[in-house]
């Protein structure tokens, strides 16, 4: 009788390659196709900013994959989610480095990663991945050396005028 792990190793190692060259060779209608994301508008302590709002799954799944940077015009993308919890951010075909910022309900910055840097190796997803430690309701993904620009510190203070 033949053992259900030799059956089924051939099956998962054809899997998972097929899905790394899924991702590797993503057609470049997909890749180009942007989402028109809302704007909306915040302020992080005095200072008001425009920024691009992803409010539904598919906006959230989709965020910044495939974009360049100069394509908006907008300094950054807020994530925004139902509830407040941990929510990691995969820099999986993300193309320059981010500043990331975790703010809570109240709008209290809990967690940041100063200069993210994109997925160099889709089998390594440990060094891309960036998750927060405090539950958080925003997370605001902005070019690398946002956070420096604009002053933000650990009391900075999250509060959205618009979406």
């Amino acid at each position: 009788m033949v053992n259900k792990i030799t059956l089924l190793f051939p099956v998962i190692i054809s899997s998972i390659i097929i899905g790394i060259l899924g991702l590797m060779f993503v057609p470049s209608d997909i890749k180009n196709r942007n989402l028109d994301f809302s704007i909306g508008t915040i302020k992080i302590d005095n200072k008001i900013i425009n920024v691009e709002i992803a409010d539904s799954d598919d906006e959230r799944q989709r965020w910044l994959m495939f974009r360049e940077e100069n394509q908006s015009s907008n300094p950054g993308l807020l994530l925004v989610y139902d509830k407040p919890d941990l929510y990691a951010m995969w820099l999986l075909n993300i193309r320059y480095p981010l500043d990331l910022l975790w703010f809570d309900q109240q709008g209290n910055l809990v967690y940041t990663v100063r200069g993210a840097q994109p997925c160099d190796n889709v089998l390594d997803f440990s060094t891309c991945t960036f998750k927060n430690t405090k539950p958080s309701k925003f997370v605001l993904a902005a070019h690398s050396g946002f956070i420096n620009q604009n002053g933000i510190t650990n009391i900075s203070k999250l509060e959205v005028l618009s979406i």
